[in-house]
């Protein structure tokens, strides 16, 4: 009897772990050679998310006209729009290619904007988008 609880309970973890995982949602996002974010079928890119969810940003990036020292092309930061100041674990640069990045949402509702962080070309101030944390 013991051991048969014990073997529903381990099923129970397993099963719980595969859900979990499950719930992660995928974010495709373009960091383009024009120097904008860009989302397929969306014509002014915006990414709207609950608070606190799991998500998997998959995010493709090609070379603008210039990249940094260490072969970044673009960066992907995420900022309170209220004051701009950065949301921890949201600061990435993009090389070439195709990267993931897991990451949970923020817990506080509202507006935040992603910003590129490398000078990516003379448009690199126009490389941003709305990030929405629905309440």
């Amino acid at each position: 009897m013991r051991k048969t609880r014990l073997a529903v309970g381990l099923l129970l973890v397993v099963w719980a772990a595969q859900f979990a995982v499950a719930q992660v949602r995928t974010i495709e996002v373009l960091a383009d050679k024009d120097s904008r974010y860009k989302i397929a079928g969306e014509k002014t890119p915006e990414i709207t998310v609950k608070p606190g969810e799991p998500l998997l940003l998959r995010i493709t990036a090609h070379k603008a006209q210039s990249m940094s020292r260490d072969g970044s092309i673009h960066g992907f930061t995420l900022l309170h729009a209220s004051d701009r100041s950065r949301v921890p674990g949201w600061d990435f640069t993009l090389k070439p290619g195709v990267q993931e990045f897991h990451v949970t949402a923020p817990s506080q509702p509202g507006e935040y904007v992603v910003v590129c962080t490398v000078i990516c070309s003379d448009d690199h101030e126009g490389m941003n988008m709305k990030f929405v944390v629905e309440p």
